[in-house]
């Protein structure tokens, strides 16, 4: 099998159950997203894992069953007997989402403590992926350990994949994960930023502008999402633009990016062509936000 390692914190998810004081409760995270995606997108000749760290109360197991019954590989994801894993609230307002967390104890935060456990993991993989919110998570030890786990990766013909995905109430302060999330994307052989975030953050002016911002710092190749606009991209896989993609109107967005992210490597994976894979992208994430929660099986292809 082709192996795919994603990165990050699974999370306990309330989300609105369609009536008040009602909640839902799943579990989710940015890159175990598109991890879950990504293993319904691809054959079974590829295998999807994360790398995690739970604890081992009913909600950690919970989390750890439903990844391996959802098919991921979940040789990776560490207990923690001190820790337990986090929680987050969606509340929606227009279909826009914003999130209440319960997460800074969580044993996530101790997932990259031990390089040699990383070194494992990351060893024959042909993709390894993780966000900023991987990075905002960790403390300065842990993301150095992973950071070098990568690096040591990549030099071994692991490609990898990076989503600024800029979350500053995650960071101690917002020079902090501008510099930080900089200095991963530079390491990456793939970007895929939001415009909307990095104008935020970055005070870009246009896509290109954040094309550009990623190059320069040495990122192999830059696609920038751009919810419902023209979509740039540009680096090592040839460069172009897609502007006639319609925008959807939004049931919720909560996992507009990380579908995207895995309906773009899909395709990508599939065949090297990366109009075609933008495409496949946006295609699952208009499908996706057409729903509540993070995870819609209704999203994807029969």
């Amino acid at each position: 099998m082709t192996r795919i390692l994603s990165i990050g914190e699974a999370m306990v998810e309330l989300s609105g159950a369609g009536q008040p004081d009602l909640w839902r409760a799943g579990i989710a995270g940015d890159t175990l997203n598109t991890a879950w995606y990504l293993r319904r997108l691809l054959g079974e000749d590829w295998q999807v894992g994360y790398l995690s760290r739970v604890g081992t109360g009913p909600f950690s197991e919970r989390a750890v069953a439903f990844m391996a019954a959802e098919g991921l590989d979940v040789t990776h994801v560490a207990r923690d007997p001190a820790r337990e894993i986090g929680l987050y609230a969606i509340t929606l307002t227009d279909g826009e989402r914003s999130f209440s967390y319960w997460r800074d104890s969580s044993a996530a935060r101790r997932l990259a403590d031990d390089p040699a456990v990383l070194a494992r993991a990351l060893r024959g993989c042909a993709l390894a992926y993780l966000s900023g919110i991987t990075l905002a998570i960790l403390p300065p030890e842990g993301r150095g350990n992973l950071m070098a786990a990568l690096a040591a990766a990549r030099a071994q013909g692991t490609q990898v994949v990076f989503d600024p995905n800029l979350r500053p109430r995650l960071w101690s302060d917002s020079a902090t994960m501008r510099r930080l999330v900089q200095e991963a994307a530079g390491q990456a052989d793939l970007v895929l930023p939001s415009f909307d975030d990095e104008a935020t953050h970055f005070g870009d002016a246009d896509p290109r502008a954040t094309l550009n911002r990623y190059l320069a710092l040495g990122a192999g190749h830059v696609v920038v999402k751009n919810g419902g606009g023209p979509i740039v991209w540009d680096g090592a896989h040839g460069t172009g633009i897609i502007d006639d993609m319609r925008p959807e109107a939004a049931l919720d967005t909560t996992a507009a990016g990380d579908s995207f992210n895995a309906g773009y490597l899909a395709a990508w994976l599939a065949r090297p062509d990366c109009g075609a894979a933008v495409r496949a992208g946006h295609a699952l994430s208009r499908r996706v936000i057409r729903h509540p929660g993070a995870l819609v099986r209704a999203a994807l292809p029969a």
